[in-house]
């Protein structure tokens, strides 16, 4: 419990609710909106893409759900990864078949991400945070976020986390969150910065 915020982890279970979340959260990411962008203007094949990345986290016991659905905090632990081989493959097929042309510019920008992981020092790491649409404003996201990193700092482990849009910066640096590096969008679009909060 977070004040009076219900917390609880989030099981396999939860696949379609965490999904649905990530997805509508991330509709309008300057980055992702970006990098899934079709010539029609639509976004339903967003939910596909972002299933993978859910279902990879859920093999941990680690992402974070607010009791009514509100918003979810999904993290890799020290260790882990974020998808296995198999979904790896899978999110390159599905670039192939739903974004056409732009398929190499998603995967490419997958693989920055991973190459600008720190590898250094164990930690856990924020792959995604997102608050319903309906529930925005609230301050409920970070909220949650600060439940997590009152368990994290319980174990004495640092925290990373890719923010991909700049006006959450500010949110990420109150919770001792600091900047790492940065990296863009292939060919020079939106820029993500990457950040690190040290063990405690």
């Amino acid at each position: 419990m977070t004040g009076q915020l219900p917390v609880r982890r989030a099981s396999a279970a939860d696949i379609d609710a965490v999904t649905s979340i990530v997805t509508l959260a991330f509709a309008r990411d300057p980055l992702w909106a970006h990098a899934m962008a079709l010539p029609s203007g639509g976004t339903a094949h967003h939910a596909v893409f972002w299933r993978v990345f859910v279902e990879g986290a859920l093999r941990y016991p680690s992402t974070g759900m607010t009791g009514g659905g509100e918003a979810v905090s999904v993290w890799i632990p020290p260790g882990g990864t974020e998808m296995t081989p198999g979904q790896e493959q899978r999110l390159a097929d599905l670039a192939s078949d739903r974004l056409g042309p732009t398929a190499a510019a998603y995967l490419q920008l997958v693989s920055r991400f991973d190459a600008a992981h720190p590898r250094g020092e164990p930690h856990y790491y924020l792959s995604l945070l997102g608050t319903h649409p309906d529930h925005r404003g609230k301050g409920i996201g970070m909220r949650l976020l600060r439940h997590d990193l009152e368990q994290i700092d319980a174990e004495h482990l640092a925290a990373y986390l890719e923010s991909s849009n700049p006006v959450n910066d500010h949110r990420y640096a109150s919770v001792g969150f600091e900047p790492h590096g940065e990296f863009c969008f292939p060919g020079g679009g939106p820029v993500v910065t990457t950040m690190w909060r040290p063990a405690r």
